[in-house]
């Protein structure tokens, strides 16, 4: 722990900050939350702000800024950030289109500053094991289920349906995020995407890639399951069947659990990004962002029923 913690700014009070950022800036004494901005939510015994505007202007001294609203605006408030050379967390997706991040990351440099596109499923605790056993064996086919009920994780949010919302690969983008970490590099090669005829962005998507020397990888991505939910990345491999589930928190090979702990991914993201801003660089993978670009380009579009929360 450094002596004098980064001065950090939130913007974006909704459900994933007060479920996950809070608690984990609470545990962290790298930094001293010392701002939020937000248009409805609020953060207790700090100053808040209705924009990012107002929060930049009445608190020179941020260091830094954790962007946690929606995509399609994460872009605008980023540049400003950027602008004031203030280091930038940006949560997941960290932009609407690949473009945008780009021209951020090249911001950043030009200001001296760092910025992070915060994977927070690469941080669960079995990714760093299953990438470690893919790579002792060779891959014989792989495949991606991710499968939940939008209904328990994303009440009333309307701007998931929008353009530029995801749909879908609002959680999709997280089974990537881990898929294109301990994976070879592959690429989409067929798609398919399911949209209800009332929304504009798919409820479900059915995505066949393959790297490039042939291995086939399937994903399946559906916002309509009940009970359990389904976040698992599964491996035929000459070693045995792998196995990773829960979101990244379980590894079994060939039926036997080796590694699992509790999940501890948004303490890690904001450790990860002390690091980089002591370190004075940046961590901006767009690997996942690219893939969901790929999928909306070269993906079929279906007209599933109507969907209602």
């Amino acid at each position: 722990m450094s002596s004098n913690p980064i001065k950090l700014g939130i913007v974006g009070v909704g459900k994933i900050v007060r479920d996950q950022h809070l608690p984990a800036l609470a545990k962290d004494q790298d930094y001293r939350l010392v701002a939020a901005a937000s248009r409805h939510g609020k953060v207790e015994d700090i100053p808040n702000f209705p924009t990012i505007e107002a929060m930049l202007d009445a608190t020179p001294e941020l260091e830094a800024v954790s962007l946690c609203m929606p995509p399609q605006f994460r872009y605008d408030a980023a540049r400003l950030a950027l602008a004031a050379k203030k280091h930038v967390f940006l949560e997941k997706p960290p932009g609407a289109t690949v473009s945008e991040v780009e021209d951020l990351k090249a911001l950043a440099t030009a200001n001296g500053v760092c910025l992070f596109a915060s994977w927070h499923s690469r941080y669960a605790p079995a990714v760093e094991a299953a990438r470690a056993f893919l790579g002792s064996t060779t891959i014989r086919s792989a495949a991606i289920n991710w499968k939940e009920d939008v209904r328990r994780w994303h009440p009333n949010q309307e701007w998931i349906w929008a353009p530029g919302g995801f749909g879908v690969f609002d959680p999709g983008i997280n089974a990537l995020s881990i898929a294109t970490h301990i994976l070879p590099p592959m690429f989409i090669s067929s798609a398919e995407l399911d949209f209800p005829e009332n929304r504009a962005a798919p409820i479900a998507a059915h995505i066949a890639f393959r790297t490039s020397n042939g291995l086939p990888v399937t994903m399946e991505l559906d916002w309509r399951q009940t009970g359990p939910q389904s976040w698992d990345v599964l491996a035929d491999t000459e070693a045995g069947s792998m196995v990773l589930s829960g979101g990244g928190s379980k590894l079994a090979i060939d039926g036997r659990v080796v590694h699992e702990e509790p999940e501890a991914e948004y303490p890690m993201l904001y450790k990860r990004f002390a690091e980089i801003v002591r370190a004075g660089t940046s961590d901006v993978d767009l690997a996942p962002l690219q893939h969901v670009a790929d999928a909306f380009m070269l993906g079929k579009r279906n007209v599933v029923e109507a969907f209602f929360d």
